[in-house]
């Protein structure tokens, strides 16, 4: 029996929506049906340049719902958009795949749960690393119990973020980006969940957070890129601290650190460390009970989270999942009441830096 294919429309034509719109087109049960975009042109654009012929172009979201054969809505605005448009498209009925940071407060995290509840569609929030292959490789072992229970985990974000990127200018300011950790760093705040967890599905939930923050490139009108080896003078400044460092404490006993890094002058790296009590993961190295007379690591032959290119994500297994959730009728583990969780990781820190003391979860 043939599946009806998933209409799906496109929300915010840039840099990350080529992925999407990538992986759309080659699942076998969705395709892309409308665009959306600040501008006409800029929908036109998008969809000439993958290929896309006979699809809705529009400048406005309302008018786009309206079409029809929409079942799916892949919001790839910036982030100050997304509480509006998730909102939008959840009243009228629609799935919705969000990029990250789905908010930029609380109450918006607060807002988008609550109209995805009413409505009962279907979530996912591309905290895409966790379709990483070393990612799932190092989840099977720890299902196989290769590490034992976890009790120390350490992610780090580490990416000289600029106006190499095309988000930067909305993403720089403490209005719209608010925070390192939140536009960037709330990767390795999910990866720092994901592997607390021994379960290959699961994310630890945190109880207890305390951070701190710093650097030196707040306000500075000169900019490193990591993709040139360049500098760039008179650049647009970021009006937040690009250094910060969090401690964690989850349900399970847990503890961990996260860290972001906007100010390294390297190029980007994801660096992982996960402590359990019958095994060890340095990156895609791992010493295990299971390999019994180890004398080395073993390195584990796979692709590593070392690019902060869209290309190198694993958009595909992300899409193909969450079409497997609509078809199957079931939630994906990383739906927007999960990620929500990681989100508020980000925000008691912010709530830490103003009164110095640890903050208790949860806060939504």
């Amino acid at each position: 029996m043939m599946t009806k294919a998933l209409g799906v429309l496109v929300h915010g034509a840039g840099w990350v929506s080529t992925q999407h719109i990538a992986a759309l087109q080659r699942n076998p049960h969705t395709h892309v049906a409308a665009i959306c975009s600040k501008t006409v042109e800029e929908a036109r654009h998008r969809a000439a340049e993958s290929g896309l012929r006979d699809v809705g172009l529009y400048d406005d979201l309302d008018r786009a719902l309206e079409q029809t054969g929409i079942d799916v809505v892949a919001v790839c605005t910036p982030q100050h958009l997304h509480c509006a448009h998730v909102v939008a498209a959840a009243r009228a009925g629609k799935h919705l795949v969000i990029e990250k940071p789905v908010g930029i407060s609380l109450d918006e995290l607060r807002t988008m749960r609550d109209a995805v509840r009413a409505a009962g569609v279907k979530t996912v929030v591309s905290f895409v690393l966790r379709w990483n292959p070393l990612f799932q490789m190092i989840k099977a072992l720890m299902r196989d119990g290769a590490l034992g229970q976890p009790y120390y985990v350490e992610a780090d974000y580490l990416s000289h973020n600029g106006s190499w990127w095309s988000g930067w200018n909305a993403a720089r300011t403490r209005e719209q980006g608010v925070s390192a950790l939140l536009v960037g760093g709330c990767h390795a705040v999910d990866a720092l969940r994901w592997f607390a967890a021994p379960g290959e599905y699961e994310a630890a939930q945190p109880v207890e957070v305390f951070a701190i923050r710093g650097g030196y490139r707040k306000g500075l009108m000169r900019e490193y890129n990591p993709l040139s080896n360049t500098w760039i003078e008179n650049a647009p400044p970021m009006e937040y601290e690009g250094l910060e460092v969090v401690l964690v404490k989850f349900a399970n006993g847990a503890m961990g650190k996260v860290s972001v890094n906007a100010d390294c002058i390297m190029p980007y790296r994801f660096p992982l460390r996960i402590f359990g009590d019958r095994g060890s993961v340095f990156d895609n190295r791992v010493w295990s009970h299971k390999f019994p007379g180890q004398t080395d690591w073993v390195t584990l032959p796979v692709i590593l989270p070392d690019s902060s290119d869209v290309t190198h994500h694993p958009f595909q297994a992300e899409i193909d999942h969450f079409v497997e959730c609509i078809l199957g009728d079931v939630e994906s583990h990383c739906n927007l009441g999960d990620a929500i969780i990681s989100h508020e990781v980000v925000f008691a820190a912010q709530q830490c830096y103003q009164t110095g003391r640890p903050v208790t979860l949860p806060l939504v």
